[in-house]
């Protein structure tokens, strides 16, 4: 566990963001996980949205200092890439048509041969949307190999009819036309609030202009193998019911998927839950809106024992530094948060 006497200096300029990345053979094929840290420490594993890699999804929480220096100072971190989404320079190869079709149970397991390859116990996981999804379905087949999930716009149940046929128009146009401006469009829609995508009297974002181009690199038939998974997953909420891990949700307001997080969490025991909305974003907080995710972490970190660095050299305004924070400050809605129980809210509501 992190001893919270320890004192670390982060050095952003420093950092790079591409970890030391390792190809493991597994039996449904082979799985890209890129290592930063040290491997001594407790695991945390990170798995992306669909059609991101690590660097796409989860570089705009990591470019924080203030987490990067929490999550650093706990944890090795191994972020795990979908079969065929590792980053281009390593060279990812083309999906062939002759290949088995991948499910998400297929997807699942695959972590569980990740974590033998390692030698590595339970594990602290965070993933977005789809990859959210395929890591609690982890942690309901092999529970005792999860210590905690953080989970941003997860997702719990099957597709519903709008998601399965925005779902089956990608697919169709990826077989077809490969990644074209209307499928990184829907990508997009479903990453981003409109407030970032821009629109006719107001420039795009440039995290939204650097996704599209990240977009632009992807394999077609790799993402189309993952997008077919996804569609074709089952529900699992009756599994959440018998999960005993520690769980942290977040969701952006403005998310498509916001009524499947507030679903997802009013099924899981709120002994052991906590739900975060962040207002005015979308789907991935990790990227629109990374400061709203730095207090939370580190109360959920908390108990599990793990602490921030009591000293680190970073911006004297850093979150994560108490003696720089008037006490009216940590109230929710200073932060653009509700942390209302979902019970109440639904309540509410009816």
């Amino acid at each position: 566990m992190g001893d919270s006497s320890d004192s670390v200096s982060v050095d952003m300029e420093s950092i790079p963001l591409v970890g030391k990345e390792h190809i493991v053979k597994t039996g449904r094929g082979s799985v890209s996980v890129a290592i930063f840290g040290d491997q001594d420490k407790p695991a945390l594993i990170t798995y992306p949205d669909l059609a991101l890699n690590y660097i796409s999804c989860f570089q705009g929480l990591f470019y924080c200092p203030e987490a990067f220096s929490l999550l650093l100072h706990n944890f090795c971190i191994y972020h795990i890439s979908p079969p065929g989404h590792e980053l281009l320079q390593l060279g990812a190869a083309v999906a062939g048509t002759d290949e088995p079709s991948l499910s998400v149970d297929d997807l699942a397991d695959q972590i569980a041969e990740v974590l033998d390859y390692f030698g590595l116990g339970a594990v602290m996981c965070l993933g977005v949307t789809a990859g959210a999804y395929i890591l609690t379905l982890f942690a309901v087949k092999y529970s005792q190999r999860v210590m905690g999930l953080i989970l941003v716009s997860p997702l719990c149940k099957a597709p519903s009819w709008t998601e399965w046929l925005c779902n089956k128009v990608m697919s169709n146009l990826l077989y077809i036309c490969g990644m074209c401006g209307i499928v990184k469009e829907l990508l997009l829609m479903r990453y981003f609030s409109k407030e970032v995508r821009g629109g006719v009297d107001v420039p795009e974002s440039d995290i939204v202009r650097s996704c599209r181009k990240l977009l632009g690199e992807r394999q077609s038939p790799n993402l189309l193998r993952f997008l077919e998974a996804i569609n074709g997953r089952p529900d699992i909420t009756d599994g959440l019911r018998r999960l005993q891990c520690r769980s942290l949700i977040f969701v952006g307001e403005n998310s498509p998927f916001h009524y499947e997080a507030l679903h997802m969490t009013s099924k899981l025991d709120r002994r052991f839950s906590a739900l975060v909305e962040v207002q005015a974003c979308g789907s991935m907080v990790t990227e629109e809106q990374p400061d709203a995710m730095l207090i939370p972490l580190e109360y959920f970190l908390m108990g599990f024992g793990f602490f921030r660095p009591s000293q680190f050299s970073v911006s004297p305004r850093s979150p994560l530094s108490p003696t720089s924070i008037s006490p009216e400050l940590f109230s929710p809605e200073s932060m653009g948060l509700k942390l209302k129980p979902i019970k109440t809210r639904i309540q509410a509501e009816v």
